[in-house]
């Protein structure tokens, strides 16, 4: 086993996982998963640039997190970037700072290598279960985009489109700074619109109806899945692999498009920094399963962060066997 720290920066969220694992058995023993909402993304559809409170918020959190990769000894550090930083004409400054903090540079990666990422996270563990056919549609809804990979064993397409629930609700849902209490149904039809255009977009390369197994990955399909589960707090555990029928999934989403900021803030399970965006990121999750005809989806709390740790597992493994032995 070999202990690695992977961190995953996306548009809404900056999340850790400090882990020792075996890239070879698929094993991997969190020691330490967390997240903390940052909305780097703040405005960056419209300005183009990382705002420099976004930026602060963000620094704070990667300052609390190399206490803790350090606490638990990482032997190596991954810091992965995702759709925000990609956006920003500034991100620069962003770079720097992360590696003032944490010593290393931040990679921001493409769609495609986030996609193969995510589905190494939340697939490898399915391996051997007859229940859940392949091959898999994995789909993971950010705040700023979503990415969509079917894969059996590994990816066989891929593709990232700019749809996610924080894009959205700033592009549709929000007027004069304030987001709509409660939003429209004609502001929630443009946002509808979005998505199925950035779906015909996907599916030029990625066979979404082919797939046999959706598996939802990222905090509004978790959220989802608490909100199903009757969860009084968020539970990671309980959540992971719960399996969502479409109607579920259907009831949810309208609750949450007719529900005020006050009762979405009032849902038990609700992080407080997804109070405002969790419509659309549900909208995204039920346009999905609209398109596909997928009659439930696979919750998985294993994403991206856990596909980093295998990938840096791997490369410390194969830096251990081409190193020279003794003299």
């Amino acid at each position: 086993m070999t202990r690695v720290a992977a961190v995953d920066c996306g548009t809404n969220s900056i999340r850790l996982l400090v882990a020792d694992a075996d890239p070879a058995t698929g094993a991997l023993v969190d020691l330490d998963r967390r997240m903390t909402i940052v909305r780097l993304g703040q405005g960056v559809d419209r300005t183009g640039r990382l705002a420099p409170e976004a930026l602060e918020r963000t620094f704070a959190a990667c300052r609390e997190y190399a206490e803790a990769i350090k606490a638990h000894g990482a032997e190596r550090v991954r810091f992965v970037a995702t759709s925000a930083s990609r956006d920003a004409e500034n991100r620069d400054v962003f770079v720097q700072g992360i590696l003032d903090i944490l010593g290393v540079e931040p990679e921001v990666i493409t769609g495609a290598q986030e996609a193969e990422f995510s589905f190494t996270g939340a697939t490898k563990e399915l391996a051997g279960r007859d229940d859940l056919a392949k091959p898999y549609l994995v789909v993971d809804i950010g705040g700023g985009s979503t990415e969509f990979v079917v894969g059996t064993d590994e990816v066989l397409a891929a593709r990232s489109v700019d749809v996610g629930c924080v894009r959205m609700t700033e592009r549709h849902l929000v007027h004069d700074g304030v987001v709509a209490d409660p939003p429209t149904r004609e502001q929630f039809a443009a946002v509808r619109a979005d998505i199925e255009a950035a779906l015909d977009l996907a599916e030029r390369t990625v066979p979404l109806k082919d797939a046999r197994t959706l598996v939802g990955l990222a905090g509004s399909v978790t959220t989802l899945a608490a909100i199903e589960l009757g969860l009084d707090t968020y539970d990671g555990r309980a959540i992971h692999h719960t399996r969502l029928p479409y109607e579920r999934v259907a009831a949810i989403t309208e609750r949450l498009m007719t529900a005020t900021h006050a009762e979405r803030a009032a849902i038990p399970a609700m992080h407080a920094g997804r109070v405002d965006v969790i419509a659309s990121g549900a909208l995204v999750l039920l346009a999905i399963m609209d398109r596909t005809g997928a009659e439930e989806v696979v919750v998985s709390e294993h994403d991206i962060l856990d596909g980093i740790a295998y990938k840096v597992a791997e490369e410390v493994e194969e830096q251990r066997r081409s190193a020279p032995g003794p003299a």
